[in-house]
């Protein structure tokens, strides 16, 4: 079947928001057997998207629309789709409920506009929208179907995984199903990746194999298409042995939303272990990605930032001579570090990051070195790697190399 995906926006077209979705939303399409042709970008303009409409009915079963669902003036979506549908706008009342009991809880008056969110073709069922207040809507037109999404990938990405995914196996059976797994791997390279698994890829017919680039991480994509999940689950079982035996040091995990410090989190949770931090590199970023996840109270009472040496004397209690000899960008430095915050929270881990961000060198040391220690009660380890990016990547590449150290004592139950 094929499918295409409209984009409405005008900040798109103005470069203001990258449009992630398309890519999402293609990948997720794929992996339901949808052959998508077409990607397009629209403003905010009804006539525009009218003539975009038109087009997208002559050439696809499925068109699916991302933005344009929200309470202000410039969102247009439903009210042009239902126009081009031929039908009224009507009320969710699921949706109604929720706006009213949202604005309520705020002890906030809600405008009349924003009842536009709860709005819906009329004939066509409406998605929940578990994170946000704008309503999907799947409509079947004689000919075609279309899947109204709203904008914000945080609220656009639950609705497909939790609405849209189930809806659309239901509604278009096909005789072979498509069954994905997603490989999550770090400390491996896309192109490092690739080699390794270059006759795997190269010779693919079904199940297939594809990489992609994530920020700090590469995932795989294995896809075979089955007459049964039970047939298909186990070829894919035997393909990922193969990559398994060829990669599987640089493996952490599965799922397209899965990451690290889900991993982390989970192992700690499991083990009923506890971590802390003491960040000076970081300056709290991996404390911050710890707390992104629910539950990590659980496993983590609190931890320092000591970006300072006059803090890292405050707050940990590191000797001045050592700071004086071996300067802050040292071994000696971030394992001493992660020793007083391990003693200091009384954690059954605690890591520490040191290193030099730019835009200049410190301490004799080049932009992109980064310390990062464990302390844990069978002793302490430290990696130094030097890490030729820019700032902010250089932070980020860090907090995954702390979670990544931490993971594999985990998995090894403490052994360093």
């Amino acid at each position: 079947m094929k499918a295409e995906i409209i984009a409405v926006g005008t900040e798109l077209l103005l470069g203001q928001v990258v449009n992630s979705n398309a890519t999402f939303l293609s990948e997720e399409l794929a992996g339901l057997g949808f052959e998508v042709y077409y990607h397009t970008v629209v403003g905010d303009n009804p006539e525009r998207l009218e003539t975009v409409l038109d087009l997208a009915d002559s050439r696809s079963e499925l068109v699916v629309l991302c933005g344009g669902l929200g309470p202000t003036e410039d969102d247009l979506t439903k009210q042009v789709v239902a126009k081009h549908v031929g039908k009224e706008l009507i009320r969710d009342e699921a949706g109604y409920q929720k706006l009213q009991a949202f604005f309520a809880k705020r002890e906030q008056p809600m405008t009349e506009n924003n009842l536009l969110q709860a709005l819906i073709i009329d004939g066509g069922q409406a998605l929940a929208n578990r994170t946000g207040l704008a309503v999907g809507i799947f409509y079947q037109a004689p000919s075609v179907n279309y899947l109204l999404l709203p904008g914000p990938p945080n609220e656009l990405k639950p609705m497909v995984y939790e609405q849209a995914v189930p809806l659309l196996k239901k509604q278009f059976i096909q005789e072979e199903q498509l069954i994905s797994r997603v490989l999550r791997f770090y400390g491996i390279g896309e192109s490092r990746l690739v080699t390794e698994l270059k006759e795997l890829i190269e010779e693919q017919t079904n199940p297939t194999v594809a990489p992609y680039a994530k920020p700090n991480e590469v995932t795989l994509r294995l896809t075979v298409k089955c007459k049964t999940e039970a047939i298909g689950q186990q070829q894919l079982d035997e393909l990922e042995q193969v990559i398994m035996n060829r990669v599987g040091e640089f493996f952490y995990g599965y799922g397209e939303t899965n990451s690290l410090a889900n991993v982390v989190v989970d192992l700690l949770k499991q083990q009923q272990k506890t971590i802390t931090a003491a960040e000076s590199l970081t300056a709290g970023l991996f404390q911050a990605t710890l707390v992104d996840i629910p539950g990590v109270s659980a496993v983590f009472p609190g931890g320092f930032v000591t970006y300072s040496k006059e803090m890292k004397q405050a707050l940990l209690g590191i000797d001045e001579e050592l700071l004086h000899t071996y300067g802050t960008v040292s071994k000696e430095c971030v394992e001493a570090m992660a020793q007083q915050a391990r003693q200091r929270a009384q954690t059954d881990y605690a890591v520490a990051f040191s290193g030099v961000a730019g835009p200049k060198e410190l301490e004799g040391q080049e932009v992109g070195t980064v310390w990062v220690a464990l302390a844990s009660k069978e002793g302490t380890y430290s990696i130094r790697k030097v890490i030729p990016r820019d700032r902010a990547a250089i932070r980020r590449n860090a907090v995954m190399d702390g979670l990544n150290i931490v993971r594999k004592a985990l998995l090894k139950h403490g052994t360093l």
